[in-house]
């Protein structure tokens, strides 16, 4: 398994426990007194199981297990995935950051979201961009 397939899927695995544990606070007012500011956190689970955890986690399974782009190159740019692995990372941290802030504060925390879904966008189209290559006929 290639150093970066690891990266994404044990990142994958930390973001898997925090969006359960935010889940969990989420479920918490049911039967414990949380403060009403804790549903703001809504956004920032589903962010955190499906960007954190899963698109993460096929991310990295296919940077290692769809076919080989060459013999040469097996993965095709390890340089672009790596920076496709920084930008999601960095882009989803500021969504989790960014969420609640603007919730709670409004104003200027707009622009980390705008920052945040930029950075997940370019993670993305940089995924496509070298996996595209790998979608072969035998």
């Amino acid at each position: 398994m290639p150093p970066l397939t690891r990266f994404f899927v044990k990142t994958s695995l930390v973001y898997l426990v925090a969006a359960l544990l935010v889940g969990l606070l989420l479920a918490a007012p049911a039967v414990l007194p949380v403060p009403a500011a804790v549903a703001v956190l809504a956004p920032t689970y589903f962010h955190l199981l499906m960007v954190g955890w899963i698109a993460q986690l096929i991310f990295g399974i296919v940077y290692w297990m769809f076919p080989k782009y060459t013999k040469e190159q097996p993965h095709r740019s390890e340089r672009l995935a790596w920076a496709v692995y920084v930008l999601l990372n960095v882009g989803l941290l500021l969504r989790v950051v960014g969420e609640p802030l603007l919730a709670w504060v409004g104003g200027a925390a707009g622009w980390l979201l705008v920052l945040s879904a930029l950075l997940q966008w370019l993670a993305g189209m940089g995924f496509v961009v070298n996996t595209w290559p790998r979608v072969k006929e035998r």
